[in-house]
């Protein structure tokens, strides 16, 4: 128990640092620019490819309000590139990778760790958006959305036993599968954010913390999508907007506490062999 103790002063130590408090606004704000990049390149891959789009346009009809649906439907529904499309999709990218380099800038900070140059770390910043947008796609696909969408493609086959045998393997499967990909991802963003080299053992119990973290956040928000989208009594239309914005933040608030257990089993680490 005082060791227990003794860990819990150690980590609400690391949490009095002013950059904890602020970071989880930052990335969440940052990752929510980032939606909209996402959804025009959906856009484009649907077009190129001619892949019929009608899943995808129910589902953020029911997850954003009917103003930002009216803008993003007709991207959605594939009406090609241009360089207007192609300006949004950069510009959006370059401001999302300010949030991977928010959490670089804390990273060296709560470590310790000098910063290295600017160029460095903006590059770092553009490959390590690259993996965290990768991973919120995949926890929006898989994990938010994934049973209304594989429900839509097994329906497009035909109702059957065997279609509804599939269905429901897949839709209990994707969860432990989810748990792996998410948990590399995630040790592997935690490894890449210091500017100094740090040993992968030292991110295990921050991306264990997240991965579970996400997976229980998604949850919750893929219920309240399914049961309780049309609840607008305090926000109206923007009452879905509203708690897409809070399951952003939520997220993001829990890579932060990530980061600082990883900092506090470090620093354990670094004064045993001192």
């Amino acid at each position: 128990m005082k060791k227990i103790k003794k860990e819990l002063k150690k980590l609400w130590e690391i949490f009095q640092n002013p950059l904890i408090r602020v970071l989880p606004g930052q990335i969440a704000f940052f990752l929510f620019l980032a939606v909209f990049p996402i959804l025009i390149l959906i856009g484009v891959i649907a077009s190129f490819f001619s892949i019929s789009m009608a899943s995808v346009v129910e589902i953020i009809t029911d997850t954003f309000p009917k103003e930002v649906v009216s803008l993003l439907v007709p991207l959605l529904e594939g009406k090609g590139f241009d360089t207007n499309i192609g300006i949004s999709m950069l510009t959006g990218y370059i401001l999302a990778s300010n949030g991977a380099h928010s959490i670089i800038l804390a990273s060296n900070t709560l470590y310790g760790f000098p910063h290295a140059e600017w160029l460095k770390r903006r590059i770092k910043s553009l490959l390590m958006i690259m993996l965290m947008i990768g991973l919120f796609v995949f926890t929006v696909v898989v994990l938010a959305f994934g049973h209304i969408i594989l429900k839509a493609s097994l329906e497009a086959f035909g109702s059957s036993g065997t279609t509804n045998f599939i269905y429901h393997i897949v839709l209990y499967a994707r969860w432990p599968i989810s748990l792996l990909i998410m948990y590399f991802n995630i040790k592997l963003i935690y490894a890449m954010a210091p500017d100094w080299k740090i040993l992968s053992k030292y991110t295990t119990k921050g991306a264990i913390f997240t991965t579970i973290g996400w997976m229980i956040a998604t949850a919750i928000y893929s219920y309240y999508v399914s049961h309780f989208s049309n609840y607008d009594l305090f926000y109206g239309g923007l009452s879905n907007i509203v708690i897409l914005m809070i399951w952003i933040y939520a997220l993001s608030y829990i890579l932060v506490i990530g980061i600082a257990i990883n900092v506090n089993e470090y620093q354990n680490e670094d004064k045993e062999n001192a």
